[in-house]
């Protein structure tokens, strides 16, 4: 049943983190998911500081409202043309975390919050938080937590649809029809935010990053339209997580960097054998003109 429950999990933050990933990957915006991702442990800290509880869920608001506090911050630099994109990202980020570690050293060293809960994760420990009402287990409380999130994004996905398809590929269409490309982007910033948020501190901020970016990627390689990138995307995660788990075991090894190893692999062998653009095929054609 253990077993079972942490698959479960890992399939859930999968998805969850796959739908905005996939957005993210289209809109060249993927460095997002790791500036958001280091972001939450600056309103982690805070919130610590005024509640004094760790299972105070005013910890999660406070994660949330930060990881969009440095989406806010990060724009706001680049409008003022002062610094790229890029130099903003990394300008912002290593500024949120280096804050909450400083925080945490200073004011939390007494309680059981670390640095390495937000980075690392420990998946295996995630059923053993259990969700009781009226004396009844309803099973782990990450499960739960991850299902509300997971039929958000999903829902936001299709309901949106159109409109991400639209603003993705054609901006000045999008404007012309009255879809609003800023409000699609900060309601993608704040999805990924709260994604974010529903899973770092059960798989980590970086296997966050890696479902959020690698199976996005890995299905940008073989997929031909916006429906099966996400579709694929959705798979590709899945496949990492269990491959990953499973790999965990096998060498008794972490469980997050196992995931994030299996999700590298996946993008690899893709990238080699994709029939569209992968690299053997691409050697094939320059030789034999095909």
């Amino acid at each position: 049943m253990l077993h079972f429950e942490i698959a479960l999990i890992a399939i859930l933050t999968a998805i969850t983190c796959s739908l905005p990933g996939t957005l993210l990957v289209l809109r060249g915006a993927a460095l997002m998911s790791d500036a958001i991702s280091h972001s939450v442990l600056l309103g982690i800290a805070l919130m610590f500081l005024y509640v004094q509880r760790l299972d105070s869920p005013l910890l999660l608001l406070g994660a949330a409202l930060s990881g969009i506090g440095a989406v806010i911050v990060v724009e706001k630099i680049i409008a003022s043309r002062k610094l790229k994109k890029d130099a903003a990202l990394g300008l912002v980020f290593p500024l949120f975390f280096s804050l909450g570690v400083i925080i945490i050293s200073n004011y939390a060293q007494d309680a059981h919050l670390d640095t390495d809960m937000v980075l690392l994760g420990e998946l295996a420990f995630a059923p053993f938080t259990r969700l009781n009402v009226w004396n009844l287990d309803l099973g782990p409380y990450a499960v739960w937590a991850l299902l509300i999130a997971c039929i958000i994004n999903a829902l936001i996905t299709m309901l949106l649809y159109k409109e991400w398809h639209t603003t993705l590929f054609d901006t000045q269409y999008a404007h012309l029809i009255g879809f609003s490309p800023a409000i699609l982007h900060y309601l993608l910033m704040t999805v990924t935010s709260i994604s974010a948020v529903a899973t770092f501190n059960i798989v980590g901020s970086i296997v966050v990053v890696a479902l959020m970016i690698i199976p996005a990627s890995t299905a940008y390689l073989c997929s031909s339209n916006f429906s099966e990138m996400l579709i694929l995307s959705c798979g590709f995660g899945i496949a990492s997580s269990l491959g990953g788990y499973a790999l965990a075991i096998l060498l008794n090894s972490s469980i997050a960097g196992c995931i994030a190893m299996v999700a590298g692999i996946l993008f690899g062998i893709v990238l080699l054998v994709s029939p569209n653009n992968g690299v053997i095929i691409q050697i094939y054609r320059r030789y034999y003109g095909v």
